[in-house]
């Protein structure tokens, strides 16, 4: 009898670990509608007049307590979301929309907190943009945990929000087509903050001059207002151009909102709230409208616009005997040729000998600032160029911003290697 009993209890057991085996591969289930994953991407799949929700299998924890997403395709209007949902979301919503759910729009910058109207909090993202949602776990045991969201590795913003009781868990919404995300729920974020310093300090060294300005590396990145045209954020290069380095070179990395980026060269006192090209001695190609300012406010139809991905550069046509202290002709400039990212621009780093100025002007010219041709690039051609008389002191590479959101990535020396 004691045998027998001994089995249904074993049978029992059995059947109570399978039912809990279960209920736990259903709680850690992922649950998406309207969109298509493919390994750690996801894809919008739907008409764009429903919203697509992904909802992970399992909530952010203090041993994971960060993701991120990296925008493949902004789709039709990039109507992408990035936040925390509890566990039974309505797929058929935006992250951020319901109570107890939060997220980051990458088509507007807004945070949506539980609810369908947005308050601003950071820049809008775009295509190559990694928007990162994590928790500070020091109040989590209290029902309370601190969100916070990163824009390519540097925190926007974060909010105190109540724990659900499942916990929050990692959720994205698409509501346009040919949206697409990579995801990635085991980022790590913050974990090489010590080299990336040691990398700015090492290229802030380049600029003499940085006024809303943010440097990381290689990258420049607008932290102004953008409210008015007072609020020019200007970085402006240590070292003038010369004829050993008479070049250099923006790529566009982010437009923002407005894509208000200049690139020029202007005097080493230009002043600090005023876009290149717009005051005396600075002349600037802009972004926005294509059109050439050379030190006013009034610009000249001058090539195409330029958007993200685009690289603009920047060059002086030195006249063959122009020379700067502690420089020599030995080299063969000649045979000098600048090298786009994109393509190549044929050397034009010398005037021909009938467009220099005649000797009896030497005089005129000394007191003014010797003339040289400026010349404009875009993704390796040149588009134009202007003649300008060189301010005392030299040229200076200089670029400006004037939106929010708006990233460049800046080679002063493309020649060189």
């Amino acid at each position: 009898m004691d045998d027998i009993n001994l089995h249904y209890r074993f049978l029992n057991w059995r059947r109570r670990i399978r039912e809990i085996r279960e209920v736990r591969a259903v709680r850690f289930q992922e649950r998406y509608k309207r969109m298509v994953k493919d390994g750690d991407t996801l894809s919008y799949q739907g008409n764009s007049d429903e919203v697509g929700c992904y909802v992970a299998p399992r909530p952010l924890s203090k041993g994971n307590c960060y993701f991120e997403v990296t925008i493949m395709d902004t789709g039709v209007r990039g109507t992408i979301a990035v936040g925390l949902v509890p566990q039974h979301y309505k797929l058929d919503h935006q992250p951020g929309w319901l109570p107890h759910s939060i997220a980051y729009h990458a088509d507007d910058g807004k945070l949506y907190n539980g609810n369908p109207v947005g308050q601003q909090f950071g820049p809008k993202c775009n295509r190559g943009d990694r928007i990162g949602c994590g928790i500070y776990t020091d109040t989590f045991d209290a029902g309370l945990t601190t969100v916070f969201f990163t824009k390519n590795g540097k925190e926007v913003g974060s909010v105190v929000v109540p724990v659900a009781p499942d916990g929050l868990f990692p959720a994205i919404g698409m509501h346009s087509l040919g949206e697409e995300v990579r995801l990635d729920l085991q980022a790590e974020w913050g974990v090489e903050e010590d080299d990336s310093v040691m990398m700015v300090d090492s290229h802030e060294e380049e600029w003499g001059r940085l006024n809303d300005v943010r440097v990381s590396g290689t990258i420049l990145e607008y932290v102004g207002k953008g409210k008015s045209i007072m609020d020019v954020g200007l970085a402006q290069a240590r070292q003038p151009l010369s004829t050993r380095s008479h070049y250099f070179e923006v790529e566009i990395v982010d437009a923002g909102e407005k894509c208000y980026i200049a690139l020029g060269l202007a005097r080493k006192d230009y002043p600090k709230n005023r876009h290149p090209g717009w005051s005396r001695g600075s002349v600037a190609y802009h972004a926005d409208d294509g059109k050439l300012f050379h030190g006013s406010g009034v610009g000249d139809p001058f090539g195409p616009r330029c958007f993200e991905g685009d690289i603009m550069g920047c060059g002086i046509m030195f006249p063959r005997d122009y020379i700067l202290d502690h420089e020599d002709d030995s080299e063969d400039w000649d045979a000098m040729e600048v090298r786009s990212k994109q393509g190549r621009v044929q050397n034009v780093l010398y005037l021909n000998d009938e467009d220099e100025e005649e000797e009896g002007d030497d005089a005129e010219q000394e007191q003014e600032g010797r003339k040289v041709m400026v010349f404009f690039t875009r993704n390796g051609k040149i588009i134009g160029r202007r003649e300008v008389a060189v301010p005392v002191g030299g040229f200076y590479p200089t670029i400006g911003m004037l939106s929010s959101g708006e990233k460049v990535k800046v080679d002063l020396r493309p020649l060189s290697g």
